[in-house]
């Protein structure tokens, strides 16, 4: 039970990746007051809470219902990171204006896919299948997932300090940096998902050959 307990924690700690969502978190939130930024970080992690609690429930049933494939998440998770970190990357708004309010950062990208990865969903329907492990095992997986949680709240609510230390010029480097980091991790997302485990050199033969085309 222990040693599952200390697996589990492990799985769930790469795939919320605390430390890279309070990262996103420092640079999004930038512009807002202490108070909002607060405000903000409760209700990203409470959705992501929700998410994964949910996904814990009835995620395997609903999947199977519907016949969805878990590998699907992975990859629909993947296109959506990906097109979102090209925005980060080129100065595209990667948060509300005035004239956005149906946009809700601690929704999109805070909760969903930053905290609640598509890794980390497929991660805690896994851990606590039905057919394989028993009741206080996935009860104490669910717990593990709302301690993660509860580090990544904290995490979130002193990055204050990290806004002072760069200021908004380097934060909006920081952006472009986490945008190149949001990219690259979603084509691995995406590569995992297809089943591609590593580039070949013809891979990367012809990847050269297109990027001396458009250049």
């Amino acid at each position: 039970m222990i040693e599952k307990i200390v697996q589990d924690a492990l799985v769930i700690w790469a795939t919320i990746d605390p430390i890279g969502t309070m990262a996103l978190f420092s640079v999004l939130t930038a512009h807002l007051s202490p108070q909002d930024r607060r405000k903000t970080a409760f209700k990203a992690v409470a959705y992501a809470t929700c998410v994964l609690l949910t996904s814990i429930i009835v995620g395997q049933i609903l999947l199977g219902a519907m016949g969805i494939r878990l590998m699907s998440f992975q990859l629909a998770g993947g296109i959506i990171l990906f097109l979102f970190g090209l925005q980060m990357i080129f100065g595209s708004d990667v948060t509300p204006s005035e004239h956005d309010e149906g946009h809700d950062i601690a929704v999109f990208p805070l909760a969903i896919p930053t905290t609640a990865t598509p890794g980390a969903i497929l991660a805690v329907i896994l851990l606590t299948d039905n057919n394989v492990n028993t009741i206080p095992m996935q009860v104490g997986t669910t717990i593990v997932v709302l301690v993660v949680l509860g580090i990544t709240l904290g995490l979130m609510l002193i990055s204050d300090r990290i806004l002072k230390v760069i200021g908004k010029s380097g934060a909006s480097i920081l952006v472009r940096v986490m945008g190149m980091i949001l990219t690259a991790l979603s084509v691995e997302m995406v590569m995992k998902a297809l089943g591609v485990q590593k580039w070949t050199q013809e891979d990367s033969t012809c990847i050269q050959h297109f990027i001396e085309k458009l250049v």
